[in-house]
Formats: structure tokens, sequence, C-alpha cells
């Protein structure tokens, strides 16, 4: 099994937002950003194009681990619970 170069870039802008049933969002993703890293602090289901995340539509991302999502700028980051509200926290790599 190999395993996959994610890179490093410099640290670019961040936000947070809180998500329940409903979808917290952080966007749009900044003009030079092509990379976010994602933290939850409940297991979610994110999406990084601007859909609206579900079972069905969504990354699985359990709480308080990092993931490194590329995306395009102009996108935006979204998170709803899995079966507890929480905070959606992003930060842009330029």
């Amino acid at each position: 099994m190999s395993q996959q170069y994610i890179g490093t870039g410099r640290i670019g802008p961040s936000g947070n937002a809180a998500y329940t049933g409903t979808a917290g969002s952080y966007g749009p993703i900044g003009a030079q950003s092509y990379k976010v890293r994602v933290v939850v602090t409940t297991d979610a289901w994110v999406t990084t194009d601007g859909s609206t995340p579900s079972a069905t539509s969504g990354a699985y991302v359990v709480a308080l681990t990092p993931e490194v999502f590329t995306t395009t700028p102009g996108q935006t980051v979204k998170a709803v619970q899995v079966t507890a509200a929480g905070t959606l926290y992003v930060t842009e790599f330029i």
C-alpha cells in the first residue's frame, strides 16, 4: 500500500461554525486556497462543494481527527451532525 503525499502550505484564513441537524458552513474559500484542514468536535458529515452534507452526499469525519481536503477557490465547507451538535473548524492552506 502506498502512502499519499498531501503536501504542505502556508496557513491561511481560518474560521468556525456551529452545526446541528442543520449544516454549519465556512466560506467561500479564498482565491489562493486549494486545500483546507477540517476538524469537527463531534462525528459529522462534511462537504466541500457547498452542497448540504448527509450520509449519501458527504465524507464521514470522526470527531477531533484533522482531515485535509482539496478544494477550489470559492467553494464552501459544510458540516452536519451524525448524532450530536458540534463545531466545524476550517483552516485554509495557501
